[in-house]
């Protein structure tokens, strides 16, 4: 292994357990583009990159990475990065095209195919997410999760895919960020429903939430001893400044975008008005919902990617909180601080508020967006030192963590293939692998053969 392939603070893949999981990840709507083959049905992503003005540039996920067709070669390039596990989505429209009723065999057979015949051959473990934010169009024309029967329907999706794919999935995660889900989608209005229901979006979170549970409970009558977990984006949230008021201020945040989605989860309560300091209605949540939503998980994934900044909120703002600009040496394209402490911060966190309530945890996404340029030439490459450095940095917090408690299982790169970015559509590359859209080539980045020789290959 070369020698400079170790994380920023010298660590090796020997440093950490040896059954550790080293992945990489992808969401289905993202990469696998053939949006109109093989009876798939219309996802809310499809209509919503297909309304004007939705999108940067109006892109759309009709072809994203073709990953749908490419799919054998791109585990094969997987296999030859090294990794031992690859999180992947499985797009609901395209087992159920209209989210109830009638199943495509096609589609689950496409996902019999990644598992079976290319992730277990090579072997991959795979780790599959139910729900990667591409609800089919039919359920939300009948309210989507702001309907209750949303989460009814969830729970049955996952039952036919566990009685597909059975035992042979490593783990399982129900939902992948139902804070984006609910607060962009239903909330904000800037991703795919295109909502703007601000607290109203509510009622979506507590569907997600009671869609999660259904599911698991599905999950352990279908596949006794699966291990099931659920995904979670999380922010640590710190105070401008020492104030008492500031200091309320990231208390509210932290309550609002991170103990909104663990409490529920892991204690079977939601925090109340006087930790978020936002009045909500809580009429949709019925008798025995949190009982179902606060089953006992094998791991909990969290996704982080940089912290956040608060303060008291200035004259005029309804809210109890004020955002604020993170200082930090670099930000990515996505417009984000590069904080490398804060997922050391963020994983030792949830161990000391939860204790022994919370499960092993893995780092399901962590990657950054940086302006990567093609060079082409008799080897097309792609140097992305700063990706590089952000992997270095972020795995050693991962060890910091550990070394602090943390029962930490696994680290997943965000992303294996640059990808159609939701909003932003196809500008900002995540991936480890540069695809050039036009010709749908695969040209590994610098950052992936420093990865590759981090996990114990050539480099």
């Amino acid at each position: 292994m070369d020698d400079t392939a170790t994380a920023a603070d010298g660590r090796t893949r020997a440093s950490y357990p040896a059954d550790f999981l080293w992945g990489t990840a992808t969401a289905s709507y993202q990469i696998e583009g053939s949006a109109y083959a093989d009876g798939r049905g219309r996802s809310i992503w499809d209509t919503f990159s297909h309304t004007p003005g939705r999108i940067a540039n109006d892109e759309n996920g009709d072809v994203a990475c073709d990953h749908y067709r490419r799919m054998p070669a791109d585990v094969a390039l997987m296999a030859d990065l090294g990794v031992n596990a690859y999180r992947f989505s499985v797009s609901w429209p395209r087992v159920v095209p209209t989210g109830a009723g009638a199943v495509e065999p096609r589609g689950l057979d496409f996902y019999d195919r990644v598992v079976d015949d290319e992730l277990l051959t090579h072997g991959i473990a795979p780790v599959l997410t139910l729900y990667h934010w591409d609800l089919p169009q039919a359920l939300e024309d009948n309210g989507g999760w702001l309907d209750r029967e949303t989460s009814y329907r969830f729970a049955e999706y996952a039952g036919i895919v566990a009685e597909r794919l059975g035992d042979r999935v490593h783990t399982w995660i129900t939902l992948n960020e139902a804070v984006v889900s609910a607060t962009f989608g239903y909330g904000f209005g800037t991703h795919a429903p295109g909502q703007a229901l601000l607290v109203g979006s509510f009622r979506a979170t507590h569907h997600l939430l009671l869609g999660h549970g259904l599911a698991v409970q599905t999950l352990r009558a279908a596949l006794p001893g699966a291990r099931v977990g659920i995904t979670h984006n999380l922010s640590p949230v710190h105070p401008e400044s020492d104030s008492a008021a500031d200091r309320a201020a990231a208390e509210a945040l932290d309550a609002v975008q991170n103990r909104t989605y663990m409490d529920p989860v892991l204690l079977g309560t939601y925090p109340g008005p006087g930790a978020t300091g936002i009045p909500v209605d809580l009429s949709c949540v019925l008798d025995g919902d949190l009982e179902l939503i606060s089953a006992p998980l094998d791991v909990l994934g969290i996704n982080y990617y940089n912290p956040t900044l608060v303060s008291a909120p200035g004259e005029g703002n309804p809210l109890p909180f004020e955002l604020k600009a993170f200082p930090s040496a670099e930000t990515t394209d996505m417009g984000w601080p590069v904080v490398p402490d804060g997922l050391r911060e963020v994983l030792v966190a949830q161990k000391e508020r939860y204790g022994d309530r919370l499960p092993p945890v893995m780092v399901t996404e962590s990657g950054v967006a940086v302006p990567d340029v093609l060079v082409e030439g008799d080897v097309p490459s792609v140097d992305d030192p700063r990706r590089v450095a952000y992997l270095r940095s972020h795995i050693a917090a991962v060890g910091a963590a550990i070394d602090q408690g943390v029962d930490v299982r696994g680290y997943f790169v965000w992303s294996f293939l640059d990808n159609f970015e939701w909003a932003e559509g196809y500008r900002p590359r995540f991936g480890l692998v540069y695809t050039d859209y036009p010709t749908q080539r695969r040209i590994p980045k610098a950052s992936f053969a420093w990865y590759r020789s981090f996990l114990g290959g050539t480099p």
